[in-house]
């Protein structure tokens, strides 16, 4: 039986198991990448650069170049007004981006007219904003929401002299300068939206003429063209309407017989009046306006209290206790969500109001 048992030095080992085996390859696999894991300096995790963190899902916009200005936009600090302004503009922007991709798979954009129009629309809001990385900021307003009343300038001298003559003429209640006042400040958008448009569509055309193509697209662009000026002509048309306007208000009061008090309302009725609408369109129309102007005095209501909100939160968060501070901040959190989705429903709306129009008067061509 001795002779059964075998010595160490003999040369018949047994077989290990193989759960033996397996823990040491497991051990020889696992001991090397634990060492270098904690960091030596040479290890692979000290000498390679880290990777940038992902980004974060469920950001404020589906695409990654409005996010990003977004962001640009809350570091440079535009009130809480002016941030749910844009964040409205750039949910359009989207909508239609994503409306563009649809209609690009199916093929109905051939000569690219749609998507320089998206192009364009989001050169208006870079500048609009002032996220256009000019040094002249003058669309950047400063952390007080009530600057637009707050700063009696307008850009064009014939503005101010009207604006001047309505203020010491004695025709206008308090209620009704207020009214005049925000008429003066579309206008000004009016203007400015004009000449954005106007040096986008110069940069354009200067790109298209350098441009050296083996295809004949000289049909293409000269109708891509055409539509751009017809776009600046209609906005051109709306601007010295609207200057009219405002000269015959200053000189001579409101009346009675106003129709709508909001001024893309009123820009709205007006053009509706002057397009291819039957008797009855026109009336149904004038009742949709009704609801328009009433949900763009709901949202400036909702734009008063984030106004309110936001100066009494900067007020707590100077003098106040935690507690006072997270009611606070709730509340904020609220209205700027409310006053956000109230924008966007506005501008989808004006959307629509003015493509109706518009489809009204090519029917009338």
């Amino acid at each position: 039986m001795a002779s059964s048992r075998l010595g160490p030095g003999s040369q018949g080992l047994l077989p290990a198991p193989p759960l033996l085996l397996l823990l040491l390859l497991l051990l020889l696999l696992v001991g090397p990448r634990t060492a270098a894991g904690h960091g030596g300096k040479y290890s692979r995790e000290k000498n390679e650069p880290e990777l940038p963190p992902k980004r974060e899902s469920g950001g404020e916009f589906r695409m990654e170049k409005l996010n990003q200005l977004w962001e640009k936009a809350q570091r440079l600090q535009l009130s809480p007004v002016k941030l749910s302004e844009l964040h409205a503009d750039l949910k359009m922007q989207e909508r239609d981006e994503f409306a563009w991709k649809k209609l690009k798979a199916e093929g109905l954009d051939e000569d690219g007219e749609k998507q320089a129009k998206l192009t364009r629309n989001l050169s208006v809001i870079l500048a609009k904003y002032g996220l256009d990385g000019r040094k002249d900021a003058r669309a950047v307003s400063s952390n007080s929401l009530s600057d637009a009343t707050e700063d009696d300038s307008l850009e064009d001298p014939r503005l101010e002299k009207l604006w001047h003559k309505a203020k010491t003429s004695g025709k206008f209640s308090s209620e009704e300068l207020d009214k005049l006042w925000r008429e003066f400040q579309h206008h000004q958008e009016k203007v400015r939206e004009y000449h954005v448009l106007l040096e986008t569509l110069s940069r354009t055309e200067e790109i298209q003429e350098n441009v050296i193509s083996p295809f004949d697209t000289s049909r293409i662009k000269e109708d891509v063209l055409h539509s751009k000026h017809a776009e600046l002509k209609d906005r051109l048309r709306g601007i010295n309407q609207g200057y009219d306007r405002l000269r015959r208000v200053s000189h001579r009061g409101y009346g009675t017989q106003a129709e709508f008090e909001e001024p893309r309302v009123i820009d709205l009725w007006d053009l509706a009046k002057s397009a291819n609408f039957t008797e009855k369109e026109l009336e149904s129309f004038r009742e949709e306006l009704k609801h328009f102007e009433a949900k763009i005095e709901k949202h400036n209501h909702y734009q008063k209290q984030l106004e309110i909100s936001h100066q009494k939160l900067k007020h707590v968060e100077s003098f106040g206790d935690r507690e006072h501070v997270s009611r606070n901040k709730e509340k904020y959190a609220m209205l700027e969500e409310k006053t956000k989705e109230l924008g966007y429903k506005v501008k989808k709306h004006l959307q629509d109001l003015s493509g109706r129009i518009s489809r009204a008067r090519h029917n009338e061509l």
